[in-house]
């Protein structure tokens, strides 16, 4: 692993973005305030002071304060998120000037959640520089006697929860780190970015855009991954999929995750060039780049969760969340957005699950719930569909996965992976590792494949399954109400809202609302757009008003064409100002009318109403011709369809375990490539 000491130290010398008279959160961008790290509170007396020397003014470190209350034991109190007075969970820290063989013991004494991990054998994470650098060992689980219980002590207004361990060092004089899980920063992000720009293969498909600048002036990078199209209607009949993480800075489990979809779908995998012939994945790898910096749990620097605020009108306080949502917005009046993820992590239970919502169409009846059981066949031992939950809270309606549903985007979730380990087949009780998290990356990527095989074989089998499962959850519900009901012919009739429980989300599930200062703001801001709305309304018009009108928009028009128009060419000239768009797959020649922008659910509106989730007939088109082409171009590729998987383990990581369920899918040989544009992709300033 590297030494993310190394990284982590060399941040504070990186060049850009340096800070001027009139920036703000300085201290809060990568660069750093100029100068150096103030001198340590405590000065060792001689080598033989044993007293440990702490540090976490560095990237993503936070801890306030260290205080020795005896030889070996020392109390630690975290930093809250900046400009909160609460979300204590995240830690990260260095330690110097150990002493081998001798038991410490820590205790963190001001946490807040009442509930965590930690009191079902979950470890803190340790990290010695001497081991890494002469036997490559990296971040492991250490700790022993380790408790979590409610402290004596508490500031009046709410009650505090200790965490508290024993460790005994590898090392005399070693460096030490310690940290809630594995660190993932800002820094991190950038080397992977500056790599994918400078490799002349994976910048031909992954353009690297800036989506905006956050509060403290840090780039939040857009990624834009798909194979170039040979043709403008291969280019439209493809859907998309919006991928982001890092929106709660301290949930380093979601950079994980991300990083193994991107290592996938980047490689040259056939499984990863076919997803990037039919998707255009948009991905935000890091939304929320100075809480990541300073090392907050779950708040950006307006002191505010960011998940709660994707409805905001906020702009300029807000902009990481405003210029998303708009991404997705205008995304979604080009096509249709298959699916939507925000990965993160969840300190209470264990596995890896996601949080959905549930669809009052009985059209698209239990479909919202088809693709996280694929994700769970296909990773049995990590994910569990049965801690999934699709109830929507109104205390959640500014989250991501709900307004990017409410928005149409009918397969929006939530990704929640534990900071502990598995409860399931081969991983039950281990930690997870971020080899494992990243697998989670794949499994998404493999999880799409199943879920839009022409083949709707697995789609309507997961189905035919959910309604069994909704099914005995409902008798199961009758009973523990003391209530029988004979549920055949109207069962699925019932709300599902009023099955399922809350989602036992975080401590912040209710916002905090906005900041006094941004109030009037925000009242402001909806007070010019009803004005602005008023205007833009014209005066009415008589009907002999609106005749007189027409008719002399009519005159102009006749008089402009004639006057305009060479002789011999009106025709053609006609056809080169209305371009025709595709109706569906079979009617290849129909235009639209002048001027009326084409929406994709009309392109694509041969969609099966039985599957109405599946693949559009263009889409199968694609893959069919795309396939015919194949056979023509290969002279040994035999008509049938062999199953698409590739064994190379160094491009996908297998599960441990497989699904029972047949692995029919898309032709895996790819033939006949033109070669692709090479987009101008951006400049990432890192560290020397």
């Amino acid at each position: 692993m590297l030494d993310l000491w190394g990284i982590c130290s060399s941040f504070l010398h990186l060049l850009n973005h340096m800070p001027t008279e009139d920036s703000y959160f300085t201290s809060s961008r990568v660069g750093g305030k100029p100068g150096i790290i103030k001198e340590l509170a405590v000065t060792l007396q001689g080598p033989e002071d044993d007293t440990l020397l702490f540090e976490s003014r560095f990237e993503s470190g936070n801890l306030q304060k260290a205080t020795r209350v005896n030889t070996y034991e020392y109390e630690l109190t975290l930093r809250t998120d900046l400009y909160t007075n609460k979300h204590t969970q995240w830690f990260y820290f260095r330690i110097q000037n150990t002493r081998k063989d001798v038991t410490y013991r820590f205790t963190i004494v001001n946490l807040l959640k009442p509930k965590s991990l930690y009191t079902i054998g979950m470890k803190p994470l340790m990290y010695s520089q001497l081991d890494a650098s002469t036997h490559s060992i990296g971040w492991r689980r250490e700790g022993n006697e380790i408790r979590y219980y409610r402290s004596n002590t508490d500031d009046g207004q709410q009650p505090f929860y200790c965490l508290t361990w024993t460790i005994q060092f590898p090392h005399d004089q070693d460096t030490c780190f310690f940290a809630h899980f594995y660190p993932y920063t800002y820094t991190d992000l950038q080397c992977f970015l500056l790599s994918v720009a400078n490799s002349p293969v994976q910048s031909q498909f992954c353009k690297l855009r800036t989506l905006c600048r956050s509060l403290a002036g840090n780039i939040v990078y857009l990624l834009t991954i798909t194979n170039p199209a040979r043709t403008p209607q291969e280019a439209a009949a493809k859907k998309a999929v919006v991928l982001t993480a890092r929106v709660h800075p301290g949930e380093s489990n979601g950079s994980w995750i991300m990083k193994g979809f991107l290592d996938f779908i980047l490689s040259n995998s056939p499984d990863a060039q076919l997803l990037r012939d039919i998707f255009i994945f948009k991905v935000v790898p890091m939304l929320n780049p100075d809480g990541v910096i300073v090392g907050n749990y779950r708040c950006s620097l307006a002191g505010r969760d960011l998940n709660r605020h994707y409805k905001t009108i906020l702009k300029e306080s807000f902009p990481c969340i405003w210029h998303t949502r708009n991404m997705i917005k205008r995304l979604l009046e080009e096509r249709e957005v298959l699916l939507y993820c925000d990965f993160h992590g969840h300190s209470r239970k264990s596995n890896i699950f996601l949080y959905g919502c549930n669809n009052n169409d009985h059209k698209f009846w239990l479909h919202e719930r088809v693709f996280p059981l694929m994700l769970s066949k296909n990773a049995p031992d990590k994910f569990s569909f049965h801690s999934c939950n699709f109830k929507v809270q109104k205390c959640k309606e500014g989250t991501g996965r709900v307004v990017m549903w409410r928005m149409g985007i009918l397969n929006s979730y939530t990704m929640e992976s534990t900071f502990g380990g598995s409860t399931l087949g081969n991983k039950r009780d281990t930690h997870f590792t971020p080899e494992d998290l990243k697998s989670l990356g794949y499994h998404v990527c493999d999880t799409l494949l199943d879920f839009c095989d022409p083949d709707r074989t697995k789609f309507m089998q997961c189905l035919a399954e959910l309604k069994e499962l909704l099914q005995q959850e409902i008798h199961k519900k009758f009973k523990e109400l003391g209530q029988d009901m004979d549920l055949e012919g109207s069962w699925s009739d019932i709300s599902l809202t009023d099955i399922e429980s809350s989602t036992s989300g975080s401590d912040s599930s209710f916002s905090d609302g906005l900041p006094v200062h941004l109030l009037n703001t925000a009242d402001e801001l909806n007070q010019k757009k009803k004005m602005y709305k008023k205007k833009k309304r014209k005066p009415l018009q008589s009907r002999k008003q609106r005749n007189k009108q027409y008719q002399k928009s009519n005159l102009m028009q006749e008089s402009k064409l004639t006057e305009d128009a060479p002789e011999g060419a009106g025709f053609a000239s006609t056809l080169q100002k209305q371009p025709a768009f595709f109706k569906n797959s079979e009617n290849t020649s129909s235009s639209m009318m002048k001027n009326e922008k084409p929406r994709l659910n009309e392109v694509l509106n041969g969609r099966d109403k039985g599957t109405s989730l599946g693949p559009s007939k263009m889409t199968t088109l694609i893959l069919t011709k795309n396939k015919e082409r194949m056979q023509r171009e290969k002279p040994g590729f035999t008509g049938s369809c062999s199953p698409k998987r590739n064994t190379n383990p160094s491009q996908e990581p297998a599960p441990d375990t497989k699904p029972n369920w047949s692995r029919n899918r898309y032709p895996a040989t790819k033939g006949g490539r033109t070669t692709a544009v090479v987009y101008p992709s951006l400049h990432i300033y890192t560290y020397p």
